[in-house]
């Protein structure tokens, strides 16, 4: 090829073989390999060769066009994010079109939600092919947004929506309201049903659900449970029925109940070997000095079993102290845990935000001043952390003895290392995706896609 394409810092381009007529890509010479964003990634062996098949947003900032396309699958490569992440990627041969030429191009795939363009041209791409000016923009013209989605409809986008219930409390609350606009984003049929308003039909013929007054909720293909609380006990049940009559639950009734069990989950912990603070836990007021002793004195922490959101903890600054809050707690006959205070921690706590067993964001949340729970509803603040190999493995090994396709795994550093403290099975939205600019609803609703298809298998 002896004359080359001149091209600026973002240019349109075709992907031909993977029915993307028009895909708009940022053009960096600094990374090596071209990555294109894809979800729902499924591998498969055709005729002796290996594919992929995926799901990918063409459009910019549009999450309603969705395009199903397949690639023949070279390679598997481990690349290392903006973000210094590892991540192992499928890489695919492609042909590329731009400006008027054609030729063949690896590319990886890989979820691009947060970072804006769909594809990114490394210059293995545009080796002796292209030259670019870092200054210029479009120097192969622009595409109209508009004839962008005429493509789209012409060559057959993705409609087949999902019956998506998203099981809640409260429709106002930021994190319902982010589920609901990413499922709707992505084409399907969402809908809020409150738990305190569901009822059950329980049989062996024919075991229903139904919502206010009577209306039958049927051929729902997932549920979304965002159970509170204080409704743990029936929204379980709830849950529990949708699964009974077919549908997928993103955490299934179990999961939830683990993790809402404080014992339980340390117990579960503790079995699967992932650390944890030292905790005791007794019924007679006899042993509490020697429940105190066992997790090292004070000071120490005190935790309602059915506390949430930092409610129900006490920090106990002396052996006095923490018998006094003690006995008291079980004259009131009430469940609590007594666990080893981290000092070291210095009020911070790490939130680790697992989607179908991956870290998908995390930050760091640090106490008010004056408080030594990080939680955010107590006034406690968020930023954005890089997390250790050891506490990713830790927060998704949490996850995983919970059972959780979605969880929050709230970590602390000591100086034994990582250790979990809690695990939440309806983590809210707002501090993760504000923090990180990640798009985590809409994680969750790719979950659902990945769920539903591997049951209906």
């Amino acid at each position: 090829m002896s004359k080359k394409i001149v091209i600026g810092k973002e240019e349109w381009c075709g992907l031909p073989e993977l029915n993307l007529p028009a895909i708009k890509a940022r053009v960096d010479s600094g990374a090596k390999t071209s990555s294109l964003h894809a979800f729902n990634i499924h591998p498969f062996e055709e005729g002796g060769n290996k594919y992929v098949h995926f799901d990918i947003h063409p459009i910019q900032d549009n999450r309603k066009v969705i395009q199903s396309c397949r690639g023949l699958v070279v390679d598997q490569r481990n690349v290392k994010s903006s973000s210094g992440e590892k991540e192992r990627r499928h890489v695919i041969r492609t042909p590329i079109r731009l400006g008027g030429e054609t030729w063949e191009i690896e590319v990886t795939l890989t979820n691009r939600d947060s970072m804006g363009y769909r594809m990114l041209l490394g210059r293995e791409a545009m080796k002796e092919r292209v030259l670019i000016d870092p200054d210029a923009s479009l120097c192969l013209g622009e595409v109209n947004a508009k004839d962008v989605e005429k493509y789209y409809n012409k060559v057959g986008s993705k409609k087949d929506g999902l019956k998506i219930i998203l099981l809640a409390s409260n429709p106002e609350l930021y994190s319902n309201k982010r589920i609901m606009e990413a499922g709707e984003e992505r084409g399907h049929e969402m809908r809020f049903i409150s738990i305190r308003q569901c009822y059950m039909n329980i049989s062996s013929s024919s075991p229903e659900v139904h919502y206010r007054g009577g209306e039958l909720l049927d051929n729902v293909d997932a549920v979304i449970p965002r159970i509170k609380p204080a409704m743990t006990f029936y929204g379980c049940a709830v849950a529990r029925q949708f699964q009974t009559v077919g549908a997928y639950c993103l955490n299934d009734s179990v999961s939830v109940s683990r993790s809402r069990d404080k014992l339980r989950s340390l117990q579960l912990l503790s079995t699967h070997g992932i650390p944890m603070p030292t905790t005791g836990f007794a019924n007679s007021p006899v042993d509490t000095a020697d429940i105190i002793k066992m997790v090292g004195g004070a000071p120490l922490v005190v935790k309602l079993l059915e506390g949430t959101q930092g409610r129900g903890v006490v920090l106990a600054e002396t052996n006095k102290a923490a018998e006094s809050v003690i006995n008291a707690f079980k004259s009131l006959q009430a469940n609590i845990l007594v666990q080893e205070f981290i000092k070291e921690a210095q009020g911070k706590d790490i939130r680790c935000f697992v989607v179908d067993g991956k870290v998908v964001g995390s930050i760091q949340r640090q106490a008010a001043e004056g408080e030594f729970r990080a939680n955010l509803h107590l006034g406690g603040t968020a930023s954005s952390v890089k997390i250790t190999a050891e506490e990713r493995k830790i927060a998704i090994n949490a996850a995983k003895a919970m059972g959780l396709k979605v969880s929050g795994v709230d970590l602390i550093r000591s100086k034994d290392g990582p250790k979990v403290l809690e695990i939440n099975s309806s983590p809210g939205l707002e501090g993760i995706e504000d923090t990180t600019g990640k798009d985590i609803a809409g994680l969750m609703i790719e979950c659902i896609e990945k769920g539903v298809r591997n049951k209906k298998k």
